[in-house]
């Protein structure tokens, strides 16, 4: 049984690779790069199995030996590693390096037993060096099976994080100037400009763009069972992308991740545009720091996409909006807000500043506090301080 969902989408980007591939003129190193949750490692998973298979064409056979161990994520050619979660471990770099190990294979473990497994949005994770050591020493290797050895480096912008170590990216950037002759590395990245230059210089780029809603609404309904109407409506929230759309689908009868920064966006919103002063620093301090930087960022990403919203109701393009279920809400905040579409893209550029501010490593509760007043001095018709 497979232990990896369908891949779907990228049939364009597929079929270059492929022919790449089977050519052999595939580079050594690539860099999969896009939005959040558009498929870049279940791509680079793809890819890898394609270069495995025994019997390889414009797709993997999947039937060869080869092909069922990558579906299961149990090829022994194929390392996956993604960023984890710092494990708490005594005894030394080695003694380190040994827990992020087990680290991994606890999440390939989890990954196997759910196909369909979202993390929560900002888990405080890190790509780190002792696991770039680990890889090292994989890459040293000859090949158990297969021809090549492949490395799948997940989200690699975080090996220069707050909370991991530029050292890892440096200990990468070594292997890549100098890679084995049977080795295969995948990077993905949601933003590849926050890779080192001397690594991305490394790496051929390709862009994944993407899912029409269509797809995404498919998806939700063939493997998740999502109602029809419900798999549009999310899949337009989730604009383009199925990993993002997994986050707003609700767990265990509570709101998905997303859908709860969804709602809390809205919220802040309301609060910026109308709310006395106090009211703007009570929803500030209500975001806590749980989650780190990135439930803030996709907390902000929500803001933003609110922001625009609200700037195609009062412009008079409905078909824009991407909430379609708060349209009496945006319609009603539009109506008493003057000038809403202009104030709007004007609060938009005001979150582009906090989403900078959070990245300098500001405290999120005063950057909220700064960016509901600020946005309440762009929106609302009354002084800022009122």
């Amino acid at each position: 049984m497979s232990a990896l969902p369908p891949i779907r989408g990228h049939e364009d980007v597929r079929a270059s690779l492929a022919r790449a591939a089977l050519a052999g003129e595939l580079p050594g190193s690539l860099l999969l790069h896009g939005p959040p949750g558009v498929g870049k490692q279940r791509l680079g998973l793809w890819l890898a199995q394609l270069l495995a298979c025994e019997r390889p064409g414009g797709e993997p056979c999947g039937a060869c030996v080869a092909c069922r161990l990558a579906l299961r994520l149990e090829h022994p050619d194929i390392l996956w590693f993604f960023p984890i979660a710092r494990p708490k471990a005594s005894g030394g770099p080695d003694r380190l390096a040994e827990a992020m190990e087990e680290a991994r294979a606890e999440e390939l473990a989890a990954r196997r037993e759910n196909p369909w497994r979202r993390a929560a949005p900002g888990e405080p994770l890190g790509l780190f060096l002792p696991q770039i050591q680990t890889l090292r020493r994989y890459a040293a290797t000859r090949p158990a099976m297969a021809r090549r050895k492949v490395f799948l480096i997940g989200d690699a912008e975080l090996l220069v994080p707050q909370e991991s170590s530029p050292e890892a990216a440096n200990a990468l950037l070594k292997v890549l100037e100098e890679p084995p002759a049977d080795t295969t590395f995948i990077l993905t990245a949601s933003d590849a400009e926050s890779l080192l230059p001397t690594i991305r210089s490394r790496l051929l780029p390709v862009r994944l763009r993407p899912l029409p809603d269509e797809e995404v609404a498919r998806c939700l309904v063939e493997e998740r069972g999502t109602p029809p109407r419900e798999a549009e409506r999310i899949a337009r929230l989730a604009q383009g992308a199925i990993g993002r759309a997994l986050g707003f689908l609700p767990d265990d009868g509570e709101p998905g991740p997303l859908e709860a920064l969804r709602q809390q966006a809205l919220e802040l919103l309301e609060a910026a545009s109308a709310a006395p002063a106090m009211r703007r620093l009570a929803a500030a301090l209500a975001v806590g720091p749980a989650g780190g930087r990135g439930a803030f960022t996709d907390l902000l990403e929500a803001l933003s996409l609110w922001l625009r919203d609200l700037a195609a109701t009062a412009a008079g393009a409905p078909e824009q909006v991407v909430n379609t279920d708060a349209a009496d809400r945006l319609a009603a905040l539009a109506s008493r807000l003057p000038g809403a579409d202009l104030a709007a893209a004007n609060g938009i550029r005001l979150v582009e500043e906090a989403r900078a501010l959070a990245y300098g490593n500001v405290n999120p509760q005063l950057i909220l506090a700064w960016l509901l007043r600020s946005l309440h001095a762009t929106l609302s018709p009354t002084p800022p301080g009122r």
